[in-house]
């Protein structure tokens, strides 16, 4: 008796590990997509002969990306993703001016959940991340000079919702939008007042924005 109480226990050890191996999927990930940006609002300055300023933003532009993600239960996904669009930026006011070339690269940390079974062949999801975006050096052209203005990295969180397509156990299609939105700086709102702790200035906060549209394949194995 004692010795058929073991060996049951040890099939169902083994019935659970293999269970659970089968489960614990990694996923690879490569997509194209389409992505509209904006960007922040500022100050109006003055160019003489060429107008007045008050705003710069990077215009919609083709987007691609990479993801690895790892099915830590059947619902639940945690992983990486890079996403890059090479874009132009532009001045706005009284009128319109392309500054040159520039390429944002999103950098984040993701969870997801995964709605279905884990061997459904099609899987919606809900997506929500922490990282950065990081703009790259910008070589402007301005008054017939040419002048290379210095990136920077901005923190960011991004939030997506997307369709997985699975018509065989390794392979599948991935469909998603997703919105990321880059804080890039704070402006003055006015003033709070307390009887106690004094006045403070208030700020408002900016928010540069990407929404991607986008497609690709999925690996899982």
């Amino acid at each position: 008796m004692f010795r058929k109480t073991i060996l049951t226990a040890v099939v169902v050890a083994f019935a659970a590990a293999t269970a659970s191996a089968q489960d614990a999927r990694v996923e690879i990930s490569g997509t194209a997509g389409w992505t509209f940006s904006d960007g922040v609002s500022g100050d109006a300055r003055t160019v003489p002969a060429v107008g007045s300023f008050s705003r710069v933003d990077p215009n919609d532009a083709f987007s691609w990306g990479l993801r690895l993600g790892f099915n830590m239960t059947p619902n639940v996904e945690v992983g990486f993703l890079f996403a890059q669009q090479s874009t132009t930026l532009e001045i706005g006011g009284t009128s319109t001016v392309e500054l040159g070339d520039l390429s944002l690269r999103n950098y984040h940390g993701y969870a997801a959940y995964n709605f279905g079974d884990s061997d459904a062949t099609m899987r919606p999801y809900l997506l929500g991340g922490l990282g950065m975006t990081q703009y790259g050096t910008l070589s402007a052209s301005a008054g017939g000079m040419q002048r290379d203005i210095d990136g920077a990295s901005k923190f960011s969180t991004t939030w997506g919702a997307g369709l997985k397509l699975f018509p065989s156990r390794s392979f599948g299609f991935r469909l998603e939008g997703r919105w990321t939105p880059t804080y890039v700086k704070s402006d003055a709102a006015g003033w709070w007042c307390d009887p106690y702790w004094g006045c403070y200035v208030l700020s408002d906060a900016q928010y540069a924005n990407q929404f991607e549209l986008s497609a690709g394949i999925t690996l899982r194995f």
